[in-house]
Formats: C-alpha cells, sequence, structure tokens
C-alpha cells in the first residue's frame, strides 16, 4: 500500500534540507535562501553545491599554473542545467579565480577542468570518462546510482531532501582535499572500499 508523507515530515526534510545545504554554501546564503530547496527545482540546487565545491575543496597548486587562470566547470553528456549554471556562477570568484563553464558531448571536446559533472545515462560511457579521469586532480560529480563504485568523487541525489555522497579514497587519490564541513553534511562516504552512511 502506499502511502503519503504527513506534512510534519515533509516539513522536517524540507528544514534538514535547508540546514544541509546553508552549512555547505556559506558564501551564496542569500542566493540558496531565495530558491525552493526541495525536489521542485533539483538542478538549481546542484548548480548551487557545484559552485560551492571549489570553497570546500582543496586543489593541488599544480591545478592553477604559477597561481593564474579560472575555475574549469565542466558538463559532459546531456545538459540539464540550462542557464542555471551562468546564472549561479556570474560574477563569482573563489580563491580569486573567476569560473568558466564548458560543455560537450565527449571528454576530449574539453578543455583542462577542475569539476566535471558527468551527465551520462549510458554506464559504459560513463565509466569510460571517469577511468579516463581517474588518475587527474579533477572533481568528478554525478548522480548515478552507481558513481562512487564506477571511481566518481561527489554523488548528488536530490529528492525530498538533498543527499551528497563522496568517494572519499578517490579525492586522496587525486590530491583532492575534501574539508571536514562537507563530510559532516555527507549521507554517505566511501573510504577503503568501504561505503558508510553518515546521516
Amino acid at each position: 500500500m502506499t502511502t503519503t508523507p504527513s506534512p510534519c515530515r515533509s516539513a522536517c526534510w524540507t528544514w534538514i534540507a535547508r540546514l544541509a545545504l546553508a552549512l555547505l554554501i556559506l558564501p551564496v546564503q542569500a542566493y540558496v535562501a531565495s530558491q525552493e530547496l526541495t525536489a521542485e527545482n533539483p538542478n538549481r540546487v546542484k548548480a548551487a553545491f557545484l559552485r560551492n565545491f571549489a570553497h570546500y575543496v582543496t586543489w593541488p597548486s599544480s591545478a592553477f599554473p604559477n597561481g593564474l587562470g579560472p575555475w574549469r566547470v565542466c558538463i559532459v553528456g546531456r545538459d540539464p542545467f540550462g542557464d542555471m549554471l551562468e546564472n549561479t556562477f556570474k560574477g563569482r570568484t573563489e580563491q580569486g579565480h573567476p569560473f568558466e563553464i564548458y560543455r560537450a558531448d565527449t571528454l576530449h571536446k574539453l578543455p583542462g577542468c577542475h569539476i566535471v559533472f558527468v551527465a551520462l545515462d549510458n554506464p559504459v560511457a560513463r565509466r569510460a570518462v571517469l577511468g579516463e579521469l581517474k588518475g587527474k586532480p579533477i572533481l568528478t560529480v554525478g548522480d548515478a546510482p552507481e558513481f562512487l563504485r564506477e571511481g566518481g568523487v561527489i554523488r548528488f541525489q536530490v529528492e525530498d531532501r538533498v543527499r551528497m555522497s563522496i568517494n572519499l579514497d578517490q579525492a586522496r587519490a587525486v590530491s583532492l582535499a575534501v574539508q571536514t564541513r562537507m563530510l559532516e553534511v555527507s549521507h554517505e562516504i566511501l573510504e577503503n572500499g568501504v561505503i558508510r552512511k553518515v546521516r
């Protein structure tokens, strides 16, 4: 029998989603406060998270030769965001670096990226892209159920709540340091080959 979540339960999950996002996205609280943080706008939530990974993840110094250059945020595959990314990143900088957004249907058409959102439904194609990026200091993000097991670093789930899972093994393997605050608001963490639930 199908049950309908009670208004109280729905309100609680909305509050939890707001709290998790506020903890993670302190630099853009004003933006977040104006958005609906439920399943009605999942890609808007993801866009906000993508922008702030540059704040809560540390890349090796080699990511910015001579300390120069922009953050390159790339989408490979179908673009689920439309102009949401441009609106989210417009006029913003992080650690003195502006943001540039690139989109392509294949990886080889993209420039060197710092963050890659893997928007490929085909698991074979997705694993091929993740395999090619596996040894590089690139933050891979996606929403496929097996994304962490396939070698991705961060998986999104935006349904009635916001869930973020982190592959700490892969992050460490490519010299990406994930701040404790991100780990604390994560749903699951893959570490030493084992996925453990945090929240």
